[in-house]
C-alpha cells in the first residue's frame, strides 16, 4: 500500500526524532530523483512526510537541489501543506541571530534554476503577489510565540544563487532595498508548491548578520552550522507546535491556484 501524508516538511535531520513509526520511501517523479528518501510517519496524530532538501549527508548545494522532484514527491504522497524552515542571514540589526521570521514576501535573485512545472503546451501564469499561505502564516506565528521564540511576523526573503555568500556590496544593496533576510533555497521551492496547489510557509531561523551590516564579520559555513546546531531543538519544537495547531480544513485559496491561471 502506498504511503500517504497530509503535511510535508523540508529541513534538517534533527526532525527525524519526532516521527513515530517512520518508513523511508523513494518516490519516483517525472523530474528525476528527489534529494533523498522521504520519511513518512505520524506526528501529533497527523501523517507527515519529511525530506531533507540537501539530502541526509548534505550532498546537494542550494543551486543543485532538484526542487521540482522534491515538490512533486510531496504531492505524490498526498501532501497539501508544507512547512519549509530555512537557515537565513539577517539584513537588519533588529532581526537578531536566534530569532525566527515568518516570511511574507520573497525576492528571487537566482539564475538558471528550473522553476516551473508548466513548460507548455498549456500556458500557465500563476498569481504570485502573496507567495506564502496566509492561513499557515497565522498558525506559524501563534505557534512560535507560544513556545517563547522571538518571532517577526513578516519579512522579505531575498534568495541568492549560492553556493557562495554575498559580497559586502551585494549585501549592502539588499539591505538598502529594505529586504529583511537572505538565504539560498526559498526560491523556487515556495513557488513550486503553489504551482501544485499546496500551502507553504517559511520559518527563517536567523543564523548570522549578513556582511552588508556595518561591523559584521564575513559569514562562514561553520558559523551558520554552529548556530543551527545550537537551535535545533527550538526549530524542532516550533515545527511540532505548528503541526499540532493545524486545523483539518484549508481556508485559503492555495488549493485552487490553477483555476484562473490558464489560458
Amino acid at each position: 500500500m502506498r504511503e500517504r501524508a497530509e503535511v510535508g516538511v523540508f529541513g534538517g535531520s534533527g526532525f527525524y526524532s519526532l516521527i513515530d513509526d517512520v518508513r523511508e520511501v523513494w518516490v519516483e517523479t517525472p523530474y528525476g530523483t528527489p534529494s533523498d528518501r522521504v520519511a513518512v510517519g505520524e506526528i501529533a496524530g497527523r501523517r507527515v512526510a519529511f525530506l531533507p532538501r540537501h539530502g541526509k549527508d548534505h550532498r546537494y548545494p542550494p543551486h543543485a537541489i532538484n526542487y521540482r522532484a522534491n515538490l512533486w514527491a510531496m504531492k505524490e504522497l498526498g501532501v497539501t501543506r508544507i512547512i519549509g524552515p530555512t537557515a537565513s542571514g539577517s539584513l537588519k540589526l533588529g532581526i537578531k541571530p536566534g530569532d525566527m521570521v515568518v516570511a511574507d514576501q520573497v525576492v528571487d535573485r537566482t539564475n538558471g534554476r528550473r522553476d516551473t512545472f508548466y513548460d507548455g503546451p498549456i500556458t500557465t501564469h500563476v498569481a504570485y503577489a502573496d507567495p506564502y499561505c496566509p492561513q499557515l502564516r497565522a498558525i506559524a506565528i501563534d505557534a512560535l510565540k507560544a513556545i517563547g521564540v522571538t518571532t517577526h511576523e513578516k519579512g522579505t526573503v531575498v534568495v541568492v544563487q549560492g553556493p557562495r555568500f554575498s559580497t559586502r556590496a551585494e549585501s549592502k544593496w539588499y539591505q538598502d532595498a529594505g529586504w529583511d533576510v537572505i538565504n539560498m533555497t526559498q526560491y523556487p521551492e515556495c513557488y513550486l508548491a503553489l504551482e501544485l496547489e499546496m500551502c507553504y510557509v517559511n520559518i527563517s531561523l536567523i543564523t548570522d548578520y549578513d556582511v552588508g551590516i556595518e561591523g559584521s564579520d564575513p559569514v562562514s559555513h561553520q558559523s551558520v552550522f554552529d548556530v543551527l546546531k545550537s537551535n535545533n531543538e527550538r526549530v524542532t519544537a516550533a515545527i511540532l507546535n505548528i503541526i499540532r495547531s493545524l486545523p483539518a480544513e484549508r481556508t485559503c485559496s492555495c488549493g485552487s491556484t490553477l483555476a484562473n491561471s490558464r489560458l
